[in-house]
C-alpha cells in the first residue's frame, strides 16, 4: 500500500485548488447558498470539461479518466476547504461508486457516460423517514412489471434529490435489498425539497408510487454492493472535512495574527495559541486517519470497513472542533451572518450526521474489530 502522494497526485491538488480558488471564492458560496439547487450549471460544465472532475473515477471505455480512489481523495479534500456548493458528492462519489460496484455492464455503458461529460446529474437514495443508514432499515419496495420495475414507498434526506437527473434508488424486492435506476421524469415520481441546516447541500424528499425503474446489479445483491458503495463515501467525506477542518484552521490563524487587543495581536496570547495548537493536533490526526481510508480504499483492503467508520467517525469530531474554535478565536464578529465562519460549522454539523453520525460509526468500527 503505497502512503505517499506521487507528483501527478500533487499537481491535480494544485490545479483543483487553483481552479476552486479562482472560479468558487467563499462569495460565490453564499450566492449560490441562495439559489434553489446551490447549483451552477455553467460551472459544473467547466469542471467536467476543463478538469474532468465528474469522470474522475469513472473508465476509460464508459468517457471517464479512470483514476482511482487515492485521486478522487485530493478533489475530496479541496472540495471540503472550498465549502463547494452543488452535487458533486452526490454525482460523483455516491452515484458512481453505486454503479461501479454494482458490476452491471450495461448500466455502466449506459449511465457512466453521462454523468463523466457533465450532462447527468445523480444520486444516491438510501435513507428514509428515520434517517438512518442502515441498509437492513429500507421499507421501499419494488416489484417485477414484465422487463421493468416499479418501486413503491419513499426515501428521506437524498442529497441533491430535486436537482438530479438520475437517482439510484435501494428497494427490497423478493430476492432482497436491490438497486434500481429512477429517471427524474418518471411518472409516480415526486421530488420535494427539504429545509437544511448547510444550504451548499440540499436534500429532497423523494415519494415512489409506482414509479418505473431499472434495475441495477444482480437482484438481493445490493445490501453487499451498496453497502460497500457507503464504505467509500464514508471516507471521501472523511476527506472533505480534513479540508474543511484545515480552511477553519487557516481562518483562525489568520485572524489571530492581525487582530490587535490591549495594544497585542490576539496570537500572542497563550489561550488562544493553546487553541489554535489543539486545533493542528485535531487537524493533523484527522489528515492521516483519512489519508489511510483513501488508500485503503485503493487497495480493496479488508481493512475499509473498520478504517471507513474511524475516518468517519474521527474527522466529523475534529471538523466540527475546528470550526467551532474558529468562531471563538473571531469573537464576537465570528457569530453573524456576514462573517464566512458560520460557513465551515454549517458544514461541519451537517456532515456529522450524514452517513451517520461519529456514534453510529464508532459501534460499527467495535464489531469490525471484534471489540
Amino acid at each position: 500500500m503505497q502512503l505517499v502522494f506521487d507528483t501527478e497526485q500533487e499537481d491535480l491538488r494544485r490545479s483543483v485548488r487553483r481552479f476552486l480558488e479562482n472560479e468558487v471564492p467563499l462569495a460565490t458560496v453564499r450566492t449560490l447558498m441562495d439559489t434553489p439547487d446551490a447549483h451552477d450549471p455553467a460551472l459544473w460544465r467547466r469542471m467536467a470539461e476543463e478538469l474532468g472532475l465528474q469522470g474522475l473515477m469513472v473508465p476509460e471505455e464508459h468517457g471517464g479518466s479512470g483514476a482511482g480512489f487515492v485521486e478522487l481523495a485530493v478533489v475530496a479534500e479541496e472540495m471540503g476547504r472550498a465549502v463547494l456548493p452543488g452535487p458533486f458528492f452526490a454525482t460523483a462519489v455516491l452515484a458512481v461508486s453505486a454503479i461501479l460496484d454494482a458490476a452491471d455492464d450495461e448500466a455502466a455503458k449506459d449511465l457512466l457516460p453521462g454523468i463523466a461529460d457533465g450532462t447527468t446529474i445523480a444520486t444516491l437514495a438510501v435513507t428514509e423517514a428515520g434517517g438512518a443508514w442502515e441498509l437492513e432499515a429500507t421499507a421501499a419496495t419494488a416489484r417485477a412489471s414484465g422487463p421493468t420495475w416499479t418501486l413503491h414507498g419513499a426515501k428521506s434526506y437524498v442529497p441533491d434529490g430535486a436537482l438530479a437527473d438520475l437517482l439510484l434508488v435501494v428497494a427490497r424486492t423478493d430476492a432482497g435489498l436491490s438497486l434500481f435506476a429512477v429517471d427524474a421524469g418518471a411518472a409516480g415520481l415526486t421530488r420535494t425539497a427539504v429545509p437544511t441546516l448547510d444550504q451548499t447541500r440540499p436534500l429532497a424528499h423523494l415519494e415512489l408510487d409506482g414509479a418505473a425503474a431499472r434495475l441495477v446489479g444482480a437482484d438481493g445483491a445490493a445490501g453487499r454492493t451498496v453497502q460497500h458503495t457507503l464504505h467509500k463515501a464514508a471516507v471521501a467525506l472523511a476527506l472533505e472535512q480534513v479540508g474543511g477542518a484545515q480552511a477553519a484552521l487557516d481562518m483562525a490563524v489568520a485572524y489571530a495574527k492581525q487582530r490587535v487587543q490591549f495594544g497585542r495581536v490576539i496570537g500572542s496570547f497563550q489561550a488562544i495559541k493553546h487553541k489554535a495548537a489543539d486545533m493542528m493536533a485535531k487537524v493533523e490526526s484527522a489528515r492521516a486517519a483519512a489519508y489511510y481510508g483513501a488508500w485503503a480504499v485503493a487497495a480493496d483492503s479488508d481493512e475499509v470497513p473498520a478504517v471507513a467508520s474511524l475516518a468517519k467517525a474521527y474527522c466529523s469530531d475534529a471538523y466540527f472542533h475546528a470550526a467551532a474554535e474558529n468562531i471563538q478565536i473571531h469573537g464576537g464578529i465570528g457569530f453573524t451572518w456576514e462573517h464566512d465562519a458560520h460557513l465551515h460549522l454549517k458544514r461541519a454539523e451537517a456532515t456529522r450526521l450524514w452517513l451517520g453520525d461519529p456514534s453510529w460509526h464508532r459501534a460499527r468500527l467495535a464489531d469490525a474489530i471484534g471489540v
